[in-house]
């Protein structure tokens, strides 16, 4: 039987990540059923968590048509537990304020991705697996290669 939704394995890199310069990419696998779509990028001073969300953004741009589910696979705690536990919704509600009172980080990326999940594809469409980054799953680590590909593409045109 053909699979009913689109499987989305996102990854984000960044070499350096805490340096001043630094060199990060995103990658992405999409496929349903004989269609198959692998997209990734990168950015120059950037951070992981910022390819990460990345990663999930351009693979949810990326989808035609919003009428099938999406399950989205990645090894970011940081995106899978803000969706699973609705960090989001208080986020909001305090005015992007995080629990420690601080600004929430990356919120330009926050809003970009609820934008897609929210009204493009319909959050009750969307399903989120944590899955172990560099544990031999096929997809994740195709983007992870991606990931590390589009870092690399920065890097040398720097």
């Amino acid at each position: 039987m053909a699979d009913q939704f689109i499987s989305l394995y996102t990854d984000g890199a960044c070499s350096n990540n805490q340096e001043r310069i630094n060199f990060g990419g995103w990658g992405a696998v999409m496929f349903f059923n004989d269609h198959y779509k692998e997209l990734y990028g990168g950015e120059k001073n950037t951070t992981n968590n910022r390819m990460e969300l990345m990663a999930i953004i351009k693979g949810l741009e990326a989808i035609k048509s919003s009428n099938l589910p999406v399950v989205i696979y990645s090894d970011s705690a940081y995106i899978v537990n803000c969706f699973k536990d609705q960090w989001y919704v208080k986020w909001r509600k305090n005015g992007w304020v995080n629990a420690k009172k601080n600004p929430v980080e990356n919120k330009d990326l926050w809003e970009w991705l609820l934008e897609l999940v929210e009204n493009k594809i319909g959050k009750e469409k969307v399903t989120w697996v944590k899955v172990k980054g560099h544990s031999g799953d096929k997809y994740n680590e195709i983007a992870d290669e991606l990931a590390r590909k589009g870092a690399e593409e920065v890097q040398e045109q720097s």
